[in-house]
């Protein structure tokens, strides 16, 4: 009877070993592996991205590049950039550069990049057919940009023929069906619609946070900040849902529509 007795608990803490101890370091052997590997991932990316800060005409050549020279022709779409417009396209250009090693030089390189793109007109088509090539099959990263073009032609007001235009040839050469376009864009109107409606004196000081009493510099700096504090990031939109693209510009709207009112008043 103790015979059999030990046999079950023998039988018993094989299983058990097995079943839990055994495996539980298997487990945490492969959690590690697999951890141990996303940062050597992160590694080598890091250092294939920062390589690409080694000349002009390699980072033209990269997603970043291209994104960059299809940011400077919707922004050029209709003649001129704007001046929010401008504010926005040097704040994606410090988002952007956040994620490189050497800041400024990123920066710099985009800055240069935007200002010769934007000279040229006739090749819009090309380089959205080269940047379909380099995303490969991502319709996820496509969405982003495009909506991130959209949402810059949008934000002075409205998207005027030119900008539409060019939109619309863009997303064709990516692929993305041109449905897509009003779907983005009446996105971005209702939410507008919604936060806006008619905004009054009070609002608009509310809005920036700014008094009556306080002059134009102040207010300025006021409105800069919270520009830059709520604008559509293009790194940090790539880690949440399509709905924070939409609140950001609309939020974005808002606060310039309660700029203008006050600039109005204090003429």
């Amino acid at each position: 009877m103790k015979l059999k007795k030990w046999i079950f608990i023998a039988i018993f803490l094989v299983i058990f070993y097995y079943a839990f101890i055994a495996n539980f370091f298997i487990t945490l052997s492969i959690l590690v592996s697999l951890y141990v590997a996303f940062k050597i991932y992160k590694f080598y990316a890091k250092m294939k991205l920062n390589k690409l800060l080694t000349s002009k005409e390699l980072f033209r050549k990269s997603i970043l590049g291209h994104f960059v020279a299809l940011v400077a022709k919707v922004a050029k779409a209709d003649g001129r950039v704007h001046e929010l417009e401008a504010q926005l396209i040097g704040m994606m250009f410090d988002d952007i550069s956040k994620v490189f090693n050497e800041k400024e030089k990123a920066r710099a390189i985009m800055k240069e990049i935007f200002n010769e793109e934007k000279q040229v007109s006739d090749d819009t088509k090309q380089i959205a057919q080269e940047l379909n090539k380099l995303l490969g099959r991502s319709i996820l990263k496509r969405k982003q940009f495009i909506t991130f073009l959209i949402q810059l032609a949008f934000i002075d007001g409205g998207i005027s023929e030119e900008e539409e235009k060019v939109l619309k040839e863009i997303m064709t050469e990516l692929n993305i069906p041109l449905s897509s376009y009003d779907e983005i864009v009446n996105k971005f109107q209702n939410m507008i619609k919604n936060k806006q409606q008619t905004m009054s004196s009070k609002e608009a000081y509310e809005i920036l946070g700014v008094k009556e009493s306080d002059d134009m510099d102040t207010i300025k700096k006021a409105y800069r900040k919270l520009i830059r504090e709520y604008h559509p990031d293009i790194i940090n939109s790539q880690n949440k849902d399509e709905a924070y693209m939409e609140e950001a510009t609309a939020k974005t709207q808002e606060i310039n529509q309660a700029y203008q009112i006050i600039k109005e008043l204090k003429k």
